[in-house]
């Protein structure tokens, strides 16, 4: 079983994963589940990237938490902004790594054209980052980054009724492990909405999941992201 830690400029470490991200189920068309990402030019102006709704309501009942996420991209990075309407926010974790999916949490899966890994960024109000990568969700490599909040430029702050998250995704970093990678046709993804240790605990998706048990892990159930 492929498990252990990837640190940016340092020696890999072997070491256990953390199980990050548990997860989700509701109605909704997977088939459909189609989203292209803006390519920009300079500063982001987020009130005209076209947003995604994080609204699939899993294995728990509907307590009334939302969530939405933007992408776009320049050539340098794909930018992610993702935001909750959620009341009692959970947020305890600040060390990388940390299973943040107990707390509020907002998620990104993504996987690339004909590779059967793929990425997790999982963040928490208090911007702290678990990142792993792999093909399933009991064999998945930790990836740290001392400088791992400027590096992704993560960006969290609490809004009127909620939170948001900003952050970056270098494509230097994507060319870590695929060297020749380019943004460029479509991605495989779904973004979530969890909080296992919050005052209700939920599990929301972009695309559908159908399984019987929490499970944000099934790449199987990813929609389509495509760059235009």
């Amino acid at each position: 079983m492929r498990r252990g830690i990837f640190v940016f400029m340092i020696m890999p470490v072997v070491a256990g994963a953390v199980a990050c991200g548990s997860m989700s189920s509701a109605d909704g068309d997977q088939e459909a589940a189609v989203y292209t990402i803006t390519k920009v030019n300079g500063e982001i102006d987020w009130d005209n990237i076209p947003a995604l709704s994080i609204d699939k309501v899993l294995w728990t009942e509907d307590y009334g938490i939302r969530a939405r996420g933007q992408l776009c991209y320049d050539d340098e990075n794909l930018y992610v902004h993702m935001s909750a309407s959620e009341k009692d926010i959970r947020a305890e974790y600040t060390e990388p790594l940390s299973p943040v999916h107990e707390d509020s949490c907002l998620e990104f899966f993504f996987m690339l054209p004909g590779s059967d890994d793929y990425f997790n960024f999982e963040i928490n109000p208090n911007g702290c980052l678990c990142l792993q990568f792999g093909p399933e969700k009991t064999d998945r490599i930790d990836i740290v980054r001392r400088d791992g909040a400027e590096y992704f430029d993560i960006r969290s702050d609490r809004t009127a009724d909620g939170w948001e998250i900003f952050y970056r995704i270098p494509l230097k970093f994507i060319q870590l492990f695929y060297p020749d990678y380019h943004f460029g046709g479509e991605i495989s993804a779904n973004m979530y909405k969890c909080g296992d240790k919050t005052e209700n605990k939920h599990y929301l998706s972009w695309t559908q999941i159908d399984l019987d048990k929490p499970n944000f892990h099934c790449p199987e159930f990813f929609g389509k992201m495509r760059f235009d």
